[in-house]
């Protein structure tokens, strides 16, 4: 059973840095592709970042040279590197993983396990 545990958020201020972090368990790295999601107050949970199990990324326009996401197969983990912060990136981040094929670049439009969330707060 895979399980995904989010961690990292926080109350910052506009311009500052947070990394997130999701561990996961249950999965094999090369196996699986990898996604960070954000939901705001009354808005639609929208897709922020991808990493696949071939390791290729994808990111919203929205967070484009931004934000960086990565990830560790020898611990099981995928961060998300958030910089240069805006009001605008508030919200719960969520971190998603899903089977593919072996190192494959292919990335599911729906992920169907996730993680419990972090609240990300840029202040102005």
């Amino acid at each position: 059973q895979v399980q995904l545990v989010d961690s990292g958020g926080g109350l910052v201020q506009a311009g500052d840095s947070l990394r997130l972090s999701c561990v996961a368990s249950g999965v094999t790295p090369n196996y699986y592709a990898m996604g960070w999601y954000r939901q705001a107050p009354g808005k639609e949970r929208e897709l922020v970042a991808t990493i696949s199990s071939a390791g290729t990324t994808y990111y919203a326009d929205s967070v484009k040279g931004r934000f960086t996401i990565s990830r560790d197969n020898a611990k099981n983990t995928v961060y998300l590197q958030m910089d240069s912060l805006k009001p605008e990136d508030t919200a719960v981040y969520y971190c998603a993983a899903d089977r593919t094929t072996y190192m494959s670049t292919f990335v599911p439009r729906a992920f169907r396990s996730w993680g419990q969330g972090t609240q990300v707060t840029v202040s102005s």
